[in-house]
C-alpha cells in the first residue's frame, strides 16, 4: 500500500486528500504539526515515516498581503517546497507532487497557457510560486512533479463560491468583475488529480496543469453559482477590475491547457460547470 503525507492539513486542497485517501496510509500534517519552512522538522518527518508521496499543499495564498511580506511567502511558497524536495533526495526515495499556480504566468496572454509557455509573474505571489517550482524540480530531478491549477473554490474555507452562496442572502444584487479569465476549479477535482499523479510509479512530467474544462470570468461563476443555488442570476451584475483595487495586480487572464494532462494518460478533467454543480450540490 502507498504511503502519503500531505502537508497543508486542514486547508482547502488538503481536507479533500484526506477524505478521498480516507481507505489509504495517509499522514496529514498541518502548520502545527510541520512547519514545512523548518529544514530539520521536514528531514525528520520525511525520515521517520518514509512517505512513498507526499503532497505539498501547504502554500502561503494571501496575495495580496504577500505584497508587503514577500519574504513570509517565500518561506512558505519557496523554500518549504525546496525544504520537502531536498528531505526526500536526502532519504532516496519518495516522490513529491507540488502544487502550482497560473500566478506564475503574466496574464497577459489570449489562448490557454500551455505548460511550457513563458512564465512572467507580476506580483509577489507569483514570483514564489515560481521559485517554489524551479526549487523542487532542481532538488528531486525525477522525482518531483508540479502541477499547476488556477480559480480553486469547494472549502473549507474562504473561496470564492462560498462567498457569492453568502452574498447572495445578504444582497440584492451584487457586482462582479468581468474582465479577468479564469479557469475555475473544484478542490475534489483538484485533489482527485493529484492523487491521480501520485499513484503513478514515475513523475509523467515535470510539470502538469489541471484545472477544470472551460472558461469563464468571475462574473460568468458567480451568476452560475447563483443559478444552481436558485437564486435569480440577473442579480449579479458585471463591472471591471478598476471598480476592485488591490495590492496585487490580478491576472486578466487565467486560462491553463489540459493538453498535456490529457496527453499524459490522466482523466480528462469535466467542465467547469458540471463540477461546480456537484460542488454546490455537495454543501
Amino acid at each position: 500500500m502507498t504511503t502519503w503525507l500531505v502537508t497543508g492539513a486542514g486547508g482547502q486542497l488538503a481536507s479533500h486528500l484526506v477524505e478521498l485517501l480516507a481507505e489509504e496510509s495517509v499522514l496529514a500534517l498541518g502548520r502545527a504539526e510541520l512547519d514545512v519552512t523548518d529544514a530539520l522538522e521536514v528531514r525528520r518527518v520525511v525520515d521517520a515515516h518514509h512517505p512513498d508521496v507526499v503532497i505539498n499543499a501547504a502554500a502561503y495564498t494571501a496575495v495580496d498581503a504577500a505584497e508587503e511580506d514577500e519574504l513570509a511567502a517565500d518561506a512558505v511558497n519557496h523554500l518549504g517546497p525546496e525544504n520537502l524536495a531536498r528531505a526526500l533526495a536526502h532519504a532516496g526515495t519518495g516522490r513529491l507532487v507540488h502544487v502550482s499556480t497560473d500566478y506564475v504566468f503574466a496574464g497577459d496572454a489570449s489562448e490557454p497557457y500551455e505548460v511550457d509557455a513563458p512564465t512572467g509573474p507580476t506580483g509577489a505571489y507569483g514570483r514564489t510560486k515560481l521559485a517554489g517550482e524551479e526549487a523542487v524540480l532542481s532538488a528531486l530531478p525525477g522525482r518531483a512533479g508540479v502541477v499547476r491549477t488556477a480559480w480553486v473554490y469547494g472549502g473549507p474555507g474562504p473561496n470564492f463560491v462560498d462567498t457569492m452562496l453568502r452574498l447572495e442572502k445578504e444582497r440584492d444584487t451584487l457586482d462582479v468583475v468581468a474582465d479577468q479569465i479564469g479557469s475555475p476549479t473544484y478542490a475534489r477535482d483538484l485533489a482527485a488529480a493529484l492523487i491521480e499523479v501520485g499513484r503513478r510509479p514515475e513523475v509523467p512530467a515535470p510539470v502538469l496543469h489541471y484545472v477544470n474544462a472551460g472558461q469563464a470570468s468571475w462574473f460568468d461563476l458567480a451568476r452560475e453559482t447563483f443559478r444552481l443555488a436558485g437564486a435569480d442570476p440577473e442579480r449579479v451584475r458585471p463591472t471591471d477590475s478598476a471598480s476592485f483595487p488591490r495590492p496585487a495586480k490580478r491576472p486578466a487572464w487565467s486560462v491553463l491547457s489540459t493538453g498535456s494532462w490529457v496527453a499524459a494518460g490522466f482523466t480528462p478533467p469535466r467542465p467547469w460547470q458540471e463540477a461546480l454543480a456537484a460542488a454546490i450540490a455537495a454543501r
